[in-house]
């Protein structure tokens, strides 16, 4: 017995694993694919043109589902993207251990925003979109916190923006959390599953 119809197929345009994780979770039959993309080129114009934050990540969650659904345009395509906000700067995924150690540096003991954008297309057009902006507050770490925490995570550390994963570990970085953890972790279930029943996706 399945919640889900048999037609529109569904596509990620995500190679993340907690996107595919949550997705799995919540029963739903579907492919990955990751979307090739320039984001930082998308980045660069939004902020030359003084788009805020939330509008980036839907652009950049459009140009992924779009880029998969232009091949595959009976399937429904759904695209995700999220900017951590802290103090207007933009936060990109940390390019090794060291970064990784700046990033927990600059949140210690500050809120941040996790701008969170999924965007949906079928038949050569975008057909739903949606922002959420969950807020994380980091208690203020030691130094000595911060060298046992990579130690422990390694390497897992560089998929994720903020350099933790809630999940995981990284829940310890943490003295408040505002938001779906679904949404926090990259994709907001509950509104995609509302979109998913009007769409005919999933039984309603």
């Amino acid at each position: 017995m399945s919640l889900q119809a048999a037609e529109p197929r569904l596509v990620l345009a995500s190679a993340s694993t907690s996107r595919r994780a949550l997705l799995a979770g919540a029963g739903l039959v579907f492919e990955a694919r990751a979307a090739a993309v320039d984001e930082a080129e998308i980045k660069l114009a939004a902020q030359a043109e003084g788009l805020p934050a939330g509008e980036a990540a839907l652009l950049l969650a459009a140009a992924k589902a779009e880029r998969v659904a232009r091949r595959d345009p009976e399937a429904l395509v759904i695209g995700c993207d999220q900017l951590l906000v802290c103090d207007d700067r933009w936060f990109d995924k940390p390019a090794d251990l060291a970064g990784a150690a700046e990033h927990l540096r600059a949140l210690s003991g500050r809120p941040h925003v996790l701008e969170t954008a999924t965007v949906a297309w079928r038949g050569g057009r975008q057909v739903w979109q949606h922002l959420e902006r969950p807020c994380l507050t980091m208690r203020p770490l030691s130094e000595a916190f911060i060298a046992a925490y990579l130690a422990l995570e390694g390497e897992a550390v560089l998929t994720s923006v903020g350099a933790y994963r809630l999940e995981g570990p990284g829940v310890h970085l943490f003295s408040q959390v505002a938001g779906e953890h679904s949404a926090i972790l990259g994709l907001p279930l509950l509104p995609l599953l509302g979109f998913l029943r009007q769409h005919g996706a999933v039984m309603g």
